[in-house]
């Protein structure tokens, strides 16, 4: 879809080309893809590398343009992966700024009028409008992040109630999210540095909202990290837990096979086809079943005074 603004504010939507105006392309067709190409002029190159789900952040000037790509996370039902991270390019030039995704996502929904309507007035510099960017992104990582972390709470009480392969799947799906997460804005934060690093903010208004996009970016990526790794001695505690119960359950099969040993080696002995001078005897087979039973029982006593049992 393709949605084209006089303003970066998203407040009024026009349907022809005007100067420094703000075009949304989110999800575009294969038309749409070859309109970008012949109407607005867009590079293929760019295109394809906007529309790549594995593209890296970067930053790039050009003469005529100049290209943003960061990645931003969405939310996905791909293989059960409840979040995942794709590329979001804005591309500007002189005559406009194009912002391009291959998915619809929250930090430019193509549904809403406008991404900023909370702030209640236009925005016209186009630095600003990208720093409000990394800002949005920094937030809807944060709260993807406690998302997760909720989740992941869900699925250790399950665990604790049932050992099975479908929640660890669970839990390696959620470490998965926690990976593409951290990747993103560890490349989203070079991309900053060098936004930073390139002279292109000049006024105070947008050094401060790019030090608070930084610092959003920053504490998403410590509370990631931290998930991570709070994931990872997750899993290592219950592969630790599952190979215990394993242990244990052998051991008592064991010991079972131990106890239940001795009645069966009374009874092959005295089940030969030899004389043992009691095949005439009334009372042997009692005797036999007492014996077997009484050893059973020493073993059995012997076993749990060494907390075998």
């Amino acid at each position: 879809m393709i949605k084209i603004f006089k303003t970066f504010g998203g407040y009024s939507e026009i349907s022809q080309l005007e100067k420094n105006c703000w075009i949304n392309v989110t999800q575009p067709t294969t038309e749409e893809i070859q309109r970008l190409s012949e109407d607005f002029k867009l590079p293929n190159d760019i295109i394809q590398d906007v529309l790549d789900t594995d593209e890296r952040p970067r930053l790039e000037f050009d003469d005529d343009w100049s290209l943003i790509i960061m990645r931003i996370p969405v939310r996905s039902a791909n293989n059960g992966i409840p979040f995942q991270t794709v590329p979001l390019g804005i591309y500007m030039c002189d005559n406009f700024t194009m912002t391009l995704c291959l998915q619809n996502n929250e930090i430019l929904p193509i549904e809403q009028p406008s991404p900023f309507r909370e702030q209640y007035k236009q925005i016209s510099d186009v630095i600003n409008f990208i720093l409000r960017l990394f800002l949005r992104s920094g937030n809807t990582y944060l709260r993807y992040l406690k998302e997760i972390n909720q989740q992941t709470a869900v699925i250790e009480q399950d665990l604790e109630k049932s050992i099975k392969n479908r929640e660890l799947n669970k839990l390696l799906k959620m470490e998965k999210c926690l990976v593409y997460f951290i990747t993103s804005i560890k490349a989203n934060e070079i991309v900053l540095a060098k936004l930073r690093n390139s002279k292109k903010i000049t006024t105070e208004i947008n050094e401060d909202l790019l030090e608070d996009a930084m610092i959003e970016n920053k504490q998403a990526l410590e509370m990631a990290q931290i998930y991570s790794d709070i994931q990872s001695g997750m899993m290592d505690a219950f592969a630790s837990v599952i190979s215990n119960n394993l242990n244990v359950v052998m051991k008592q099969l064991t010991l079972i096979s131990i106890i239940l040993m001795i009645p069966t080696l009374i009874a092959s002995i005295f089940g030969m086809n030899v004389p043992n001078y009691m095949e005439k005897a009334s009372w042997a087979m009692p005797v036999i079943i007492v014996v077997s039973l009484v050893l059973s029982i020493g073993g059995v006593l012997l076993f749990r005074k060494r907390q075998w049992f």
